[in-house]
Order: structure tokens, then sequence, then C-alpha cells
């Protein structure tokens, strides 16, 4: 009798793993660690998210975030030559993001989590800034998301 083995198909997105940190919380006994992580979703053919997961090792906590970001796609009008139609900023706690379209094959000039997310969503040509002095990446991804969101697609 032939056994039937599952097929594993080509996952609709692929993430990449932001940050991970190993958090606290303090009981009586002491400090309970856990993790926390932060993970970017995306197609890239227009479609990304950022979701966060904690667990209690780190593998549950991506798994967490993948699905939460999954929850949370947001979709970003791309032109036909990959970027997009026009200059965005958005904040986000103390994280300042500036995105601005770039010229054809120009590629990614953008640092940090922005590079990742962009990556994902399937823009090719974006120049991006930082204008704060925060390093925390999660906030840096969340006001990306937010310069994203604002993008209206053309009609």
């Amino acid at each position: 009798m032939p056994r039937f083995t599952a097929r594993r198909e080509k996952p609709e997105f692929d993430h990449t793993v932001l940050d991970v940190r190993r958090v606290a919380r303090v009981v009586a006994g002491g400090r309970r660690f856990s993790f926390r992580a932060t993970v970017v979703v995306g197609n890239r053919r227009g479609m990304v998210g950022v979701g966060i997961g904690k667990g209690p090792d780190v593998s549950k906590a991506i798994e967490k975030a993948t699905h939460q970001a999954k929850k949370r796609l947001l979709s970003v009008p791309l032109t036909v030559r990959g970027s997009i139609d026009y200059e965005v900023m958005a904040k986000f706690s103390s994280a300042k993001v500036y995105l601005r379209p770039a010229g054809e094959g120009r590629g990614i000039i953008a640092g940090s989590s922005v590079r990742a997310i962009c990556s994902l969503a399937g823009i090719g040509n974006i120049t991006a800034k930082i204008l704060s002095r925060s390093t925390n990446k999660l906030n840096i991804a969340r006001a990306t998301m937010a310069a994203l969101g604002q993008l209206k697609p053309r009609r």
C-alpha cells in the first residue's frame, strides 16, 4: 500500500527576522525570561507586514511573529519601474523615516529595518533615510510601515 507523503509547497510569503530580544518579567522567585521576535513577511509583489511574537524560546517567538505579520499585511502601490510614486515621511514613537523614489537601476539605498521591509515589499528602487537617532529596529519598522501606508495607488 503506497504511503502518502506530504509535499511541501513553496510558501507564498518570504520572511526575515529583524530582531530577537530576551525580555524578563519579575515574579516572586526572581526573573522569568522569554524571547521577543520581530519578523517581516512579504511576497515581493507589493504585500508586506510586520509582526511581533513572544515565546519561551526563539523558534516559538518567530513562529508567533510570522503569524501576526501575515495577519497585518499592507498593500504597497508600486510603479512599473519597481519604486514608489512620491516622497513620504512618517514617525512612530522616536523613529522618523523618509522614503523617496529612486531612478531605474539604483537599487535599495536604505539601512536597518527599512531595507528588509522594502526588499520584501518588492520595491527595487528606493532611497530611504532614518532621520531620528533611534536605533530601535521595531520602531523603525513601524515608522516605515506607516510611511508605506500613506502611499495611495494611481487612478
